[in-house]
């Protein structure tokens, strides 16, 4: 059996913490940011934990 490839997309993405939770990044921080509060662009910085029941799609996305 070969060796499941990385997605490479995912990878860029997504990192693993120390306790095996996946990090990600949230979504609409590219542009426009004329319209959006300051107090809804300072708490977009921040990063998040991806949601339990999407935890096994990007585990495979990653190879692992």
């Amino acid at each position: 059996m070969p060796k499941i490839k990385t997605n490479r997309s995912a990878a860029k993405r997504f990192k693993l913490t120390g306790s095996g939770k996946i990090v990600r990044h949230h979504a609409k921080t590219g542009h426009i940011k004329t319209k959006k509060s300051p107090k809804l662009k300072r708490n977009l910085r921040a990063s998040a934990i991806v949601a339990k029941c999407d935890e096994g799609r990007i585990y495979r996305m990653l190879g692992l």
